[in-house]
C-alpha cells in the first residue's frame, strides 16, 4: 500500500516501478523508471499531467473459417501500450507499434495491433469467452480500454424450424414460420417468394416479426408461390425447403354456377371420349386379326401352291420359282387358327422361360421349333441383359463373395469392420446404433477403373474408393472410418477434399480440410500416412488433393517382379509405379501371384511432384556379352498425369532383355526410375535366374491376420465399463484443467480440440480415435500412463480382470 503523504514524484515513482514489474515479468522492456522518465517522444509539460486517452479501442470481432483478426488500439498521450488477453500479457514480439505526433498539441500517439488466431481461441473452448484489452501508460498514469471479445462464427446447416405449405382463402391472414439455424453471429433472416426477395418496405401487405415469422395481412392472387427462409451471417447463407403458399378464388354464388357449368363440361367430354376409345378399340379389333391371318401365313414365305386333296377342288397357280426359294423349308398349316401375337412364338408344350434375341429375319426358326418376332436389337444373352438392368440401382446389394469386402452384424455395443492387408477399417463405438436396433454393415474397397470420379485440373486421387453401408442407416454417434492415404502429408501444400458420391451417381464435396466446421456432418484426420473420417452418414467415399504449389508430392511406391521360372532366351522385368497405399500394394501382390512372378529387391518410395515431369526408368550396367536389352531408346517414360490422377492402380512399364546364351543365368545391373528434374530412386540387380525360383514374396505384404468382422467388447482394447468410467471422469470440465483437453494434449491432438468440444462425451470421442489408431499395436499400459500423468486415480482401472468388466 502506497503511504498518502508521499509527494506527487514519489507516487508516480512508485505506480511506474510496480508496472514495470508486471512487464519485466513478462519480456517486455520498461522505460520511465527514473525521475526524468524518457520516453521516444517527450509530453510538452502542459500536458505532463494527463492521463493516456483512448482514441481508437478495440471491438468485438470474429474469426471466420481460419483467418486471423486483428485487434487495435491507439492513445493519446502515451508511452507504451501492451496488449492484454484472457489475463496474461501478450509477448511484447507479438505486437506491430507505430508512433506519431499529434500536429496540433504535439501529443505523442501510439498505435498497437496484434493478431489473433482460430488456434488460440479454441484453447480456451469450454472456459469462456475469449477476450483481450489494452492498457496504455503515460507519465502520469494508466489506463485500460474497454474489452474485445473474440469469437469463431460458424452458421449451422439445418434451420431449428421451417415453413410449411398451406392452403389459404382470399384476404386470409398467412402465417410462415421459420427459426433460423444456430450461428454466431446470430444469422440475419430474409424472406423470399420465388427466389425474389420480398421487401417489407416496398410491399406493406408482408411483415416480418421479430422472431422471424413471414406475416401476410391479406392474402391475394399474387400471393400464391414458392416461399424460402433465408439465413446469412458472415461466415455462411442457409436455405430452407421451400413452403407452397395456394390462394384460392372464396365461393359465391355466382363462382357455384361456374362450377356446376365447368363440371357439366367435363362429364361430357369424358363420356364422349369413352365413346371414341370404344369404337376405335372395336375396329382396330377386326383390323388386327386380318393383318394376323395375312402376316404369320405368309410373312418369310413365298406363295406355293397346294394340291388339292379331292378332286374338283381349286388350287392356285405356281408361280415361277425365285432365287430365295432353297429357303422355304418349313410349310404353313393351313388348317390350324390364327390369331395375332407378338412376342415369341413357341409350341404350347414349351414352358421355359428363355428367350432369343438375335440381329436375323423378321421370323426365323429356333433350335426347339420355336419362332421369335423382332422388333429392335436387343442383346443376345438374356443373362447378360438382366445383369446390366440389375446395375443401374446405384447402391445395390452386395454379394457375399464380393472380393475385398467384409460384412457384420451389430448392436448397440459396437464392433469394426477390417479389409485384411489393405489399411482399411471402420470402427463403430459403442451407442453408435441406438438400441433395440440390429444392423448389417458392409465395408468394401471399390476399383477406381469402374468408377467414374471426375478430377478437375491438377486434383488427383490420395487414396482408395471405400464404400460402406447400407446408406441412410440411423447412427446416432460417428463411426471412424480409416483408409491410407499417399500424400506428403504437408498441409500447406494441399487443398484436401473429401467426396461422396450421390444417390445419382455424381460425386460432391462434403469437406473440405481446414474449412470444416465442428458442425459439419464429416470430420476429417490426415495423419502421416492414414486418414481418418468421423461420419454418422455411411456411403461411397474418396479423399481426392488438390496441389497448391509444385513442391506438393505424392508417395509412389516402385516395386521390381520378374518370372520366378525362364526357359527362354527372353526375360522380362516389370516396374510398378502404384500410390503408397496398403490395397494397391496387395493389388499388385495377388497379380503377380497368379502371374507366377517374384520380388526382385525391397519396395522404394519415390516422391513424385506436381511439377508436370515424367517418370523415367532405365537400366545400366548389364554385362555386354551375356545380355542386351531389346528397348530401342535409352529409357522409358511414365506421362506425368498418368501416374498423377492416380486412377491407375497397376501402372507398370516392362524391361524385356535377352541374354545371348541360355546357359546365362547370372543377372547385374542397376535399374533407375526418377522423375525428371525431380527425385529418383535405383535397384540393384544381382540374381540367378535358373536357381532362384521361388514363389511370391510375401515378407513385405503387412500380413493382417485379424478377423475381418468383430463385433461387441472383443473388437476394442478398452474394455466398455471401463470406457464409461474414464468417460464420466474427464468429461467435466476441470479448473486446473485435468480433464478431457489435457488427455487431448497427451496424444498430441490439440488441434481437434474444437471438434472433441462438439461433441455430448468429448472424452468417448478421443477415446474411439485412439481405438482405430492402436487396434493392432494398441498397449493400454501406455493409456493407462497418460491418465496417470493427468492425475486421476482412474489409471488403475486398467489393473482390473476381464471379469470384472
Amino acid at each position: 500500500m502506497m503511504p498518502l503523504h508521499l509527494g506527487p514524484i514519489v507516487r508516480w515513482r512508485f505506480r511506474v516501478m510496480l508496472a514495470c514489474s508486471w512487464i519485466l515479468s513478462i519480456g517486455f522492456t520498461c522505460i520511465g523508471a527514473e525521475h526524468t522518465a524518457p520516453v521516444t517522444h517527450a509530453v510538452p509539460a502542459a500536458f505532463s499531467d494527463m492521463l493516456p486517452e483512448f482514441l481508437v479501442e478495440p471491438d468485438d470481432v470474429y474469426i471466420v473459417k481460419n483467418k486471423p483478426v486483428t485487434l487495435t488500439c491507439r492513445s493519446k498521450p502515451a508511452t507504451q501500450i501492451y496488449f492484454k488477453c484472457n489475463g496474461e500479457w501478450v509477448h511484447q514480439d507479438d505486437h506491430v507499434i507505430e508512433h506519431t505526433i499529434e500536429p496540433a498539441t504535439g501529443l505523442p500517439i501510439m498505435q498497437v495491433m496484434i493478431d489473433i488466431t482460430r488456434q488460440q481461441v479454441e484453447k480456451i473452448f469450454g472456459l469462456g469467452d475469449y477476450w483481450c484489452q489494452c492498457v496504455a501508460w503515460s507519465t502520469t498514469g494508466t489506463q485500460k480500454s474497454q474489452k474485445a471479445y473474440v469469437r469463431i462464427a460458424y452458421l449451422r446447416k439445418n434451420f431449428d424450424e421451417e415453413p410449411l405449405g398451406k392452403e389459404v382463402a382470399l384476404d386470409q391472414e398467412v402465417l410462415l414460420r421459420c427459426h433460423p439455424p444456430e450461428g454466431v453471429p446470430v444469422a440475419e433472416v430474409e424472406w423470399q417468394r420465388n427466389e425474389e426477395l420480398l421487401d417489407p418496405k416496398t410491399d406493406p401487405n408482408v411483415f416480418i416479426t421479430a422472431d422471424h415469422h413471414l406475416i401476410i395481412k391479406h392474402a391475394r392472387l399474387a400471393d400464391t408461390g414458392n416461399y424460402t427462409c433465408v439465413a446469412k451471417n458472415i461466415v455462411a447463407r442457409r436455405k430452407s425447403t421451400s413452403a407452397t403458399v395456394i390462394v384460392y378464388a372464396a365461393s359465391g354464388a355466382e363462382d357455384m354456377a361456374l362450377y356446376v357449368g365447368m363440371v357439366a363440361v367435363a362429364l361430357c367430354l369424358t363420356l364422349l371420349l369413352i365413346v371414341v376409345v370404344l369404337v376405335y378399340r372395336r375396329r382396330k379389333g377386326s383390323l388386327d386379326a386380318d393383318v394376323a391371318d395375312s402376316s404369320i401365313l405368309t410373312t418369310g414365305f413365298q406363295p406355293m401352291g397346294v394340291k388339292p386333296t379331292k378332286p374338283g377342288v381349286w388350287a392356285p397357280h405356281r408361280p415361277p420359282r425365285s432365287k430365295n426359294s432353297h429357303l422355304l423349308t418349313i410349310h404353313p398349316d393351313l388348317t390350324t387358327t390364327t390369331t395375332s401375337y407378338q412376342g415369341t412364338l413357341r409350341s404350347r408344350h414349351d414352358g421355359t422361360g428363355k428367350f432369343s434375341m438375335t440381329n436375323g429375319p423378321l421370323l426365323e426358326p429356333l433350335p426347339n421349333g420355336s419362332h421369335t418376332l423382332h422388333n429392335g436389337k436387343l442383346p443376345s444373352d438374356p443373362n447378360d441383359f438382366m445383369t446390366r438392368l440389375s446395375t443401374q440401382n446405384y447402391f445395390k446389394t452386395l454379394t457375399r463373395d464380393s472380393p475385398n469386402t467384409s460384412y457384420g452384424t451389430f448392436n448397440f455395443l459396437g464392433g469394426r469392420l477390417t479389409l485384411p492387408n489393405t489399411g482399411i477399417s471402420l470402427l463403430i463405438p459403442p451407442e453408435a446404433i441406438p438400441r433395440g436396433k440390429i444392423y448389417e454393415i458392409y465395408l468394401t474397397v471399390q476399383k477406381k477403373e469402374d468408377l467414374r470420379l471426375p478430377l478437375a485440373g491438377g486434383q488427383t486421387l490420395l487414396g482408395p474408393v471405400v464404400s460402406c453401408g447400407p446408406p441412410g442407416v440411423m447412427l446416432t454417434r460417428s463411426v471412424i472410418l480409416s483408409m491410407d492415404h499417399c500424400s506428403d502429408a504437408v498441409p500447406e501444400n494441399w487443398a484436401v477434399r473429401l467426396k461422396k458420391q450421390t444417390y445419382e451417381g455424381t460425386w460432391e464435396d462434403v469437406l473440405v480440410m481446414g474449412e470444416e466446421l465442428v458442425t459439419d456432418p464429416y470430420y476429417c484426420q490426415l495423419e502421416a500416412e492414414t486418414c481418418r473420417v468421423f461420419t454418422e452418414h455411411l456411403g461411397r467415399l474418396a479423399l481426392v488433393g488438390e496441389s497448391l504449389s509444385m513442391v506438393a508430392a505424392k508417395r509412389l511406391k516402385l516395386v521390381l517382379f520378374a518370372p520366378a521360372y525362364c526357359g527362354t532366351l527372353e526375360y522380362s522385368i516389370r516396374v510398378y509405379c502404384m500410390d503408397d497405399t496398403q490395397d494397391v500394394f496387395a493389388e499388385v501382390m495377388e497379380l503377380e501371384k497368379q502371374l507366377g512372378g517374384r520380388m526382385i529387391d525391397e519396395p522404394r518410395v519415390l516422391l513424385f511432384k506436381d511439377s508436370y515431369h515424367n517418370l523415367r526408368l532405365s537400366i545400366h550396367d548389364m554385362p555386354q556379352s551375356q545380355w542386351r536389352s531389346k528397348l530401342l531408346a535409352s529409357y522409358q517414360e511414365i506421362p506425368f498425369y498418368h501416374i498423377w490422377s492416380g486412377s491407375q492402380r497397376s501402372l507398370h512399364c516392362t524391361f524385356t532383355l535377352e541374354r545371348l546364351s541360355l546357359s546365362t543365368c547370372e543377372l547385374t545391373g542397376q535399374l533407375c526410375v526418377w522423375q525428371v528434374e525431380g527425385e529418383g530412386q535405383s535397384f540393384s540387380l544381382d540374381f540367378n535366374i535358373a536357381k532362384d525360383n521361388r514363389p511370391l514374396d510375401s515378407e513385405f505384404l503387412l500380413m493382417d491376420n485379424c478377423t475381418p468382422a468383430l463385433a461387441g467388447p472383443s473388437a476394442f482394447q478398452i474394455p466398455y465399463l471401463i470406457r464409461q468410467k474414464i468417460c464420466s471422469s474427464l468429461d467435466a470440465p476441470c479448473p486446473n484443467g485435468a480433464d478431457w483437453r489435457l488427455l487431448a494434449q497427451r496424444l498430441k491432438l490439440e488441434r481437434h480440440m474444437s471438434f472433441f468440444a462438439s461433441k455430448p462425451s468429448p472424452t468417448s470421442v478421443i477415446l474411439d480415435w485412439w481405438e482405430a489408431q492402436h487396434f493392432h499395436s494398441g498397449n493400454l499400459n501406455q493409456l493407462a500412463a497418460v491418465m496417470a500423468e493427468i492425475g486421476k486415480q482412474e489409471a488403475m482401472i486398467f489393473l482390473v480382470s476381464d471379469g470384472e468388466c
